[in-house]
């Protein structure tokens, strides 16, 4: 999977959705606290340091006051709670509050980061264990892109509050009510003059901020639709070669980049009326207390080190309600990221019956293997992002141990059903599957996979080495296992004659092999694996005739004493089937060998042929191929 760019990750943040801040909301994002319980201890100390740094900070402006007023009225400055204290002894405890400050504000830091990361690292491992444990039906309604978007997005959401928003809100708490507190002991009057500015600061803030919201949302969403752009042609750049279209994308590029410098610009004249606005009501406030100010200590209404420990409290505070509508954007953020990961970690996994977590499993003793033999009995099936379309309708069908059973019919009959059943992807909505003679329920469902093995149409392979492809299917196999698995395949040949032979990368889902090669490595996966019931998904219908008959070799060794399920195959695979099961529109209509079907005069089996070769006859001609 392609890496997001960090301009990629802002965009994502940006584009989150905020949750409102109520009660029930707050609870689900406290719920989420458990991920630091194990780390408590570091995360108090982190939080009194980070308390202590904070009152700290504030000790800055009392004692810089004092400093200016022992500079002017030597023996008569005095610090709260110490007394009268010399132009030294003021600096010196002014050095020694700024060092312990530093040392406070660097284990905050050090303890909230390792609390942080080490609590987002098992809320992602949890995250990600339950999303690769959730049904196939869960799958089946929701995009990938969202699924990852709870890994990488949300968690990043999260971690951004817990490391960073979290010392802040503290940290800015402290210093707006410390701060007030401060300023009104300081002076009274002079903090009524202040507080008389605040309301058109706040005001001009709320509506800037929304203006500007809405702009830079806007300009997201447009360089969304340029990022979008890109990718398609990337994707698709052999098209865009092909058909010559390199001015057409070039043009689309160009307009959707011309809408985002446009909406860029309409942000940017708001946010320099803004700025300017911001400059002329601040400073304006700040010029009105200085000239307030100046007139009490002109009249000896207050001194110079309490005016300068006004100002300096007065900037903390504005700092503090500053940062207040950015926090607490961000804590809606984290709000509704956090909704969605609970909303994850909430979903039902696959029970594997038969494990600990069921414990209304069928008692009985789990085999070594399964012997092979499948049993449907009048399944019934409907997908759940479907209700109201039946797949399978009371479907009968048996296979004898190391038996073949070929599914053909035309497509939507249900043969990819049946196999993803078999798989217990999903359960019959009514009826049975037996494996040897236990209904498929009653086998923990880890083990009952590991008897099974799948070699699709369109190999996906991981982006790794073709030997971690090839162990993928019984990890922790040795290297001689994997070059007889690869050999068995038909493999080892083609993979040898790479320069670095099975340390090969195989590229982004397998691009840099062939499709016959990579499907040799799908078999060599499967016969390493050494299943018990093999399932063959159209295994050889797109590859060529050289590699069809390497893979068709592999195939045979493949389904040797195993019970296979042959899904829409090539014609030669289908006549050494034993039994057929011809399907149609969810029903099995025609059971036999390849011999009893033809032979049938208006049968499905023996009209899908003809209209494949345009005569019966024509039937038995190598290489022919069962439409699906």
């Amino acid at each position: 999977m392609a890496r997001s760019s960090p301009a990629q990750a802002e965009l994502a943040q940006e584009r989150l959705p905020r949750a409102a801040l109520n009660r029930e909301n707050l609870r689900q994002t406290f719920a989420l606290a458990r991920y630091i319980r194990p780390y408590r201890a570091r995360f108090f100390s982190g939080l009194t340091t980070l308390f202590i740094s904070a009152a700290l900070g504030l000790a800055f402006p009392l004692l810089a006051g004092s400093l200016i007023d022992s500079a002017l009225h030597p023996g008569v400055a005095t610090v709260p709670l110490l007394g009268a204290l010399s132009l030294n002894q003021v600096a010196l405890l002014l050095a020694a509050s700024v060092t312990m400050q530093a040392l406070a504000s660097f284990n905050s830091a050090l303890s909230f980061n390792r609390v942080g990361q080490s609590a987002l690292a098992d809320l992602r491992r949890d995250c990600y264990g339950r999303l690769i444990s959730l049904p196939m039906a869960f799958f089946a309604q929701r995009r990938v892109g969202e699924l990852t978007s709870r890994i990488s997005t949300d968690v990043a959401q999260i971690e951004g509050a817990l490391i960073d928003a979290l010392p802040q809100i503290c940290r800015q708490t402290v210093f707006l009510l410390g701060g007030i507190t401060m300023i009104a002991l300081t002076s009274g009057r002079l903090t009524a003059v202040m507080l008389g500015t605040l309301p058109l600061l706040i005001a001009a803030a709320v509506f800037f901020g929304r203006r500007l919201r809405g702009f830079a949302r806007e300009t997201q969403d447009q360089l969304a639709a340029t990022n979008t752009i890109v990718e398609e042609t990337l994707q698709a750049i052999a098209s865009v070669k092909a058909f010559a279209n390199e001015s057409f994308e070039l043009g689309r590029y160009e307009r959707a980049n011309a809408r985002v410098l446009a909406a860029a610009l309409s942000a940017a004249r708001w946010r320099a009326v803004f700025v300017a606005f911001f400059i002329v009501a601040l400073f304006g406030g700040i010029v009105i207390v200085l000239w307030f100010g100046a007139g009490l200590l002109q009249s000896g209404g207050i001194s110079p080190g309490q005016l300068t420990r006004f100002v300096l409290y007065t900037t903390f505070v504005a700092g503090a309600m500053g940062q207040a509508a950015e926090l607490f954007s961000q804590l809606q953020k984290t709000v509704g990221a956090t909704q969605r990961v609970r909303e994850l970690l909430r979903e039902p996994t696959e029970i594997a019956v038969g494990s600990p977590d069921a414990p209304d499993a069928a008692a009985g003793p789990t085999p070594a293997r399964l012997r092979g033999e499948v049993a449907f009995e009048a399944v019934s099936f409907r997908y759940p992002s479907r209700p109201d379309v039946a797949v399978l309708h009371d479907i009968t069908l048996n296979a004898r141990a190391g038996e073949r059973i070929a599914l053909v019919g035309p497509s939507g009959a249900g043969k990819s059903t049946l196999t993803a059943l078999l798989l217990r992807f999903y359960a019959p909505e009514s009826g049975r599957l037996l494996l040897d003679g236990r209904d498929a329920r009653d086998y923990p469902l880890h083990w009952l996979r590991g008897q099974m093995a799948i070699v699709p149409q369109d190999v996906l392979l991981f982006g790794g080495t073709i030997a971690e492809n090839i162990v993928y299917g019984r990890p922790g196999a040795d290297d001689a296992a994997i070059r007889e698995a690869a050999r068995l395949a038909n493999a080892d040949e083609f993979i040898s004659g790479f320069p670095e032979g099975y340390a090969t990368l195989v590229g982004d889902r397998g691009i840099q092999l062939s499709g016959g090669q990579r499907q040799r490595i799908a078999i060599a996966r499967a016969i390493l694996k050494d299943p018990a019931i093999l399932i063959l998904d159209e295994a050889t219908s797109s590859l060529d005739s050289e590699s069809e008959r390497l893979v068709q070799v592999a195939l045979e060794r493949l389904m040797a004493g195993r019970t296979t399920f042959i899904v829409a195959h090539r014609l030669a695979t289908i006549r050494t089937a034993d039994r057929i099961a011809v399907l149609e529109a969810g029903r099995v209509v025609e059971l036999g060998n390849h011999a009893e079907l033809s032979a049938k005069p208006d049968g499905l089996y023996r009209r899908l042929s003809s209209l494949q070769f345009g005569q019966t006859e024509q039937l038995a001609a190598d290489g022919g191929m069962i439409p699906p």
